[in-house]
């Protein structure tokens, strides 16, 4: 009995010194590390590399045209800098979608403002995208001072009879803005010999430009070695002549009713206007509206002049 009684204690202690070996074993502390890790290295697998994570945006360089001419003048694009520098600002101005976007919406309402105004000096037509290039169609005011679609400097305004004042400003007069450009770019082309050089006259000044070309003994706009924005500037307008004219090869895709359009007005001469947001409800229409159609208004009044000049202002119909 007894050693029935000791074997069944042995066994019991036995069991007992097992289980509790069993129940305080470590575990394999790499266990659950690895299901983690084979779990980490399969998110790895489906993860993209920095490479492929950007593949479908499909960017591809827009070719560079085989012949572009300013104003009937041939751009020499045999030469490797000058291909460098036009390359340049197709592809600024390819992929800024955005800006690019709005100036091809803006002149379709501004164009035709443009167009017949400049073949009226016999300014080429190209330098419709003058304006482009200046302001974006918009009536910007530049760090230097330079005011209108135009952007002309004070001096220069006045010297093509475009009145600066409190009241009026006729820089952000498109039409006579626009008169005033195509008279000086005339004079220029007149003074340096090809649109070219008229072109970056506009952006340098015609003395500016003369200079460097008594300094350097050339006469070609594309062999002048140019502050940099001057240097850039024929190439922007060239850039964006060519991506207006053939949208689709840059991938710009527009339908007639995306285009922005110029209103339908009517006009009233006055030499006085006493009080601007009285007049306007007058004409049943709003403050707002008289100045968004006559920007050149800087004031809310229009004080007779002296001189017996008269204003045409529009007015929505």
């Amino acid at each position: 009995m007894k050693y029935i009684i000791s074997t069944i204690a042995l066994l019991l202690f036995l069991f007992l010194s097992v289980s509790l070996a069993t129940g305080t074993e470590n575990p394999d502390p790499s266990s659950d590390y690895v299901v983690e890790s084979t779990k980490s290295t399969e998110s790895e697998k489906t993860k993209k590399t920095p490479a492929s994570r950007y593949s479908d945006q499909d960017i591809h360089p827009p070719a560079i045209p085989s012949f572009m001419e300013l104003g009937g003048e041939a751009v020499p694009l045999h030469d490797e800098d000058v291909r460098e520098r036009l390359d340049r600002e197709i592809l600024v101005n390819t992929y800024w979608h955005s800006k690019t976007l709005h100036m091809m919406k803006l002149s379709h309402k501004f164009f035709p403002v443009i167009e017949p105004i400049l073949a009226q000096h016999g300014v080429p037509d190209d330098f419709k995208y003058l304006a482009v290039a200046e302001s974006g169609l918009l009536n910007e005011t530049s760090p230097a001072g330079a005011r209108g679609p135009w952007q002309f400097m004070k001096a220069a305004a006045k010297q093509y009879n475009l009145e600066v004042a409190t009241e009026v400003d006729e820089r952000y007069h498109l039409e006579k803005a626009t008169h005033a450009a195509a008279r000086y770019l005339k004079d220029a082309k007149a003074s340096l010999g090809s649109w070219a050089l008229a072109a970056a006259a506009y952006n340098a000044g015609n003395s500016a430009i003369k200079n460097q070309i008594s300094k350097q003994g050339v006469d070609n706009y594309y062999d002048l070695y140019l502050t940099t924005e001057t240097g850039r500037y024929v190439f922007r307008i060239l850039a964006i002549k060519e991506i207006h004219s053939n949208p689709t090869n840059y991938g710009f895709f527009l339908d007639q009713e995306d285009m922005y359009k110029m209103p339908i007005t009517t006009e009233v001469t006055v030499g006085s206007i006493p009080n601007i947001p009285q007049f306007a409800k007058k004409y049943g229409t709003t403050y707002k509206q008289v100045k968004v159609l006559n920007p050149w208004l800087r004031s809310n009044t229009l004080s007779a002049r002296k001189s017996g000049k008269k204003y045409t202002v529009k007015l929505p119909l």
